[in-house]
C-alpha cells in the first residue's frame, strides 16, 4: 500500500473515480441505455481499476525489495509473495 502522503492521496483519487464510474455504470444500467455505451463504461471502469493495481503493486514492490533482504528466507518470502500478487493480478 502506498505510504507517502503524495502516494496515497493519488490512489485514493484513482478510487473515487472509480467509484464515480461505476456510479455512472449503474445509472446507465438502470435507465436501460444502450449495450454499447455500457460496454464503453465497463471497459473504461476495467482499465481504470487495472491502472490502480499497476500504481499499488509498483509501490509494493519499491517498499519491498527497495532494501536488500535480511536473509535468504526473507528474500525467497518476498519473491513468493510479489508471485502471488502477479498471478492473481494477471487473471
Amino acid at each position: 500500500m502506498p505510504h507517502s502522503p503524495q502516494e496515497k492521496k493519488r490512489v485514493l483519487a484513482r478510487v473515487r473515480r472509480i467509484r464515480g464510474q461505476c456510479d455512472a455504470l449503474d445509472r446507465a444500467l438502470d435507465t436501460g441505455a444502450e449495450c454499447g455505451p455500457v460496454l464503453q463504461q465497463i471497459a473504461a471502469i476495467r482499465g481504470a481499476v487495472n491502472g490502480l493495481m499497476s500504481e499499488v503493486m509498483e509501490a509494493h514492490l519499491r517498499e519491498e525489495f527497495g532494501q536488500p533482504a535480511k536473509s535468504d528466507a526473507q528474500r525467497d518470502e518476498r519473491v513468493r509473495e510479489m508471485s502471488m500478487l502477479i498471478r492473481s493480478y494477471l487473471k
